[in-house]
């Protein structure tokens, strides 16, 4: 017999236990990553997140786990839900809290229903979405959502959860020796327009180096945190990430799997560009700098990342969500998946017909972008 469990702070789940349900070595999944969230302050009830996981137990021993969260608004979830929220309330409803099973700000595509790679791996995962079904009936939420699944999630969802899709951008590694063999298989426009790219970078004399995250300091974690900081402030973007996360990924696991792409005027650190590394993929994900210099946006977060890719003898590098420019300079659209269960049935029928004329649209736009390959041969 199984039993379900939810527990308001991940470190009540055994943490070796939990990542040994993890099939893929995706940092994000990680215990002591998502622990680090909670412990440094950026899982909050008035952020709107209150942690909320997922356990299914077998004599007391962990078999099956879900990160999983109340939420209070769509703040940090990256597939955008706001329409279907303001229409719920102009009808009368209400649409937050919400259950999640997602990552907290990393639309990473990985696996969310933890549950090894047994052969009783499809039937618990199953029963994590019920689990998870019969807690928002039992409370009367209005919504589940689960986002950036991994293709082996996809079977324990029913016909009762709406289905989405979306386009990322990937670098595929081909084998390459270094980045000149990269380039090499681009066409001439794209090849030249990276090169004038990384010219206009070197012509501006800064030092570049890409270091682990245990091998930064702690005031090199406070310069790095403070341009993160300081470009979402610029934006007008909320930093949801604290400085004492920032120094977390400079320790244990996360040190090993955490690295840096810097820019230094000097001694002054004036750009970085931060990544979570597994032992298949390079994730790209915060970017910030205190210079205006030309391309040195794309020379931290694209190019030194499939340089630190190639050397690592990394399958693919993946640096974040949206960004059609990315296409330009040798990363690939690639499809992600959510799943979505609404409550109430009428509401998820007026849903599924606006999802199924987005679902087209974003085929159209796939299709599209497949034709428009940077690739000297469309099979590269």
């Amino acid at each position: 017999m199984l039993e379900a469990r939810f527990h308001p702070r991940i470190e009540e789940l055994p943490a070796a236990a939990w990542d040994a349900l993890r099939t893929d070595g995706n940092p994000f999944l990680s215990h002591a990553f998502l622990a680090a969230l909670e412990r440094t302050g950026c899982i909050r009830e008035d952020w709107g997140w209150q942690a909320h996981h997922l356990g299914l137990y077998e004599d007391e021993r962990l078999v099956a786990a879900a990160p999983l969260y109340v939420k209070g608004n769509s703040h940090g979830e990256f597939v955008f839900d706001w329409s279907w929220a303001a229409a719920w309330e102009r009808a009368g409803g209400d649409y937050y809290p919400k259950l999640l099973n997602a990552v907290p700000y990393s639309p990473v595509p990985g696996p969310r229903l933890l549950a090894g790679d047994g052969p009783q791996a499809p039937q618990r995962r199953e029963t994590l979405v019920r689990a998870m079904r019969q807690l928002a009936d039992a409370h009367g939420l209005s919504s589940i959502h689960a986002n950036f699944l991994a293709p082996d999630d996809l079977p324990a969802f029913d016909g009762q959860w709406l289905a989405r899709s979306d386009v990322q951008f990937h670098w595929p590694n081909r084998g390459y020796g270094g980045f000149d063999d990269f380039l090499a298989a681009l066409n001439h426009k794209k090849r030249k327009n990276i090169r004038q790219e990384r010219a206009q970078v070197a012509r501006a004399g800064l030092r570049l180096e890409v270091r682990r995250g245990d091998s930064l300091g702690a005031d090199e974690w406070r310069q790095a945190h403070r341009l993160y900081e300081g470009t979402f402030d610029a934006k007008g973007n909320h930093a949801a990430l604290t400085r004492d996360f920032f120094r977390a990924l400079g320790e244990g696991e996360l040190g090993a799997a955490t690295h840096l792409a810097l820019a230094w005027e000097g001694e002054r650190m004036v750009a970085m560009a931060l990544f979570l590394q597994s032992g298949e993929a390079l994730y790209g994900r915060y970017w910030g700098s205190r210079v205006e210099v030309p391309g040195l946006h794309f020379e931290l977060c694209y190019y030194q990342g499939i340089e630190h890719a190639i050397r690592a003898g990394l399958q693919r590098f993946e640096p974040g969500a949206q960004g059609e420019h990315k296409l330009a300079r040798g990363f690939l659209p690639v499809r992600t998946h959510s799943r979505h269960y609404l409550a109430d049935g009428s509401f998820r029928k007026a849903v599924h017909a606006a999802l199924a004329r987005e679902a087209e649209a974003v085929d159209a736009y796939a299709a599209d972008l497949l034709e428009h390959s940077p690739y000297a041969h469309r099979d590269a």
